[in-house]
């Protein structure tokens, strides 16, 4: 048999040699992964052999990851805002930097909330996670991802306050929200060759980039911004990730349909990050 340790060191090799940046940090991930471990017990079994079948799991992950497949589809867990989700193929690998949306969103009130395009469900089921009196709609073109949020509703106990929903944007939905968030498609189609291979090939393209992209990535926002108005109750809120260079696009937006208090929140790299906009008091 080998030693774990021996595994890891021959892993981070192969990742660096595929030129993957992280490659030790990935290796530990997926070796813990492949021995059924927590990955903070991994150094306690660095000295233990492996079985075969762990071995093997092991070796196909590398594999994997060294044909730039994400860790987190690999594993089919990602870690946001404190709890573990599941991911697959068919939705968006959840970012630390969405959770300055769910910052910004805790700053506010709300007992009803719409989540546009949830994909794997982190940004709805967290909120909802939070703020236990509250409930949520949300929606997403890709039935496929729904199907994951739902697994993730599940999986955290929240399926009793939470609906999916197939809908394009807000065709399906009726009714008002005291916030509205969402994390759209934003990649303009000229900017898809500079992204990295696990985005560009591993994650959803309409998860990246919106339909009808004019070469801005601001299609999904000229929806958004235009319609959300009639979902929201007065004073409620509007919260949009964005791309890095669209914060001042977006903020027009918001404010040329209408919205008040528009701003902008940056993430933890000082990168622009969510633009909010309150609804008009009637």
């Amino acid at each position: 048999m080998t030693r774990a340790g021996v595994l890891l060191a021959e892993g981070v090799a192969t990742l660096r040699a595929a030129g993957l940046e992280g490659a030790a940090g990935d290796a530990r991930v997926l070796l813990a992964h492949a021995l059924g471990i927590p990955r903070d017990r991994l150094t306690l079994a660095l000295q233990d052999d492996v079985p075969a079948p762990a071995m093997a799991r092991f070796h196909a992950a590398i594999a994997a990851r060294a044909g730039h497949q994400p860790v987190a589809q690999i594993t089919g867990r990602r870690a946001f805002y404190g709890r573990d989700f599941i991911v697959t193929p068919d939705v968006l690998d959840p970012r630390p930097d969405t959770e300055t949306l769910i910052d910004a969103a805790l700053e506010q009130r709300f007992t009803r909330l719409l989540d546009l395009g949830t994909g794997s469900g982190a940004i709805a089921l967290t909120l909802l996670a939070e703020r236990p009196e509250t409930t949520a709609l949300a929606v997403d073109l890709s039935q496929a991802a729904l199907d994951v949020a739902a697994r993730n509703a599940q999986a955290l106990g929240l399926t009793g306050r939470v609906e999916m929903r197939r809908s394009d944007w807000f065709a399906s939905v009726a009714g008002q929200f005291d916030l509205i968030v969402s994390n759209p498609p934003y990649i303009g189609t000229p900017e898809l060759d500079a992204l990295s291979p696990d985005v560009r090939e591993h994650e959803p393209r309409m998860a990246l980039v919106p339909a009808g992209d004019d070469g801005t990535g601001l299609a999904a926002y000229r929806v958004i911004c235009a319609q959300a108005g009639a979902f929201l109750r007065p004073g409620g809120w509007l919260m949009l990730e964005i791309g890095y260079r669209q914060g001042d696009a977006v903020q027009a937006l918001l404010r040329d349909a209408g919205f008040d208090a528009v701003g902008l929140r940056h993430d933890l790299s000082g990168h622009p990050r969510v633009v909010i906009g309150q609804a008009a008091e009637k």
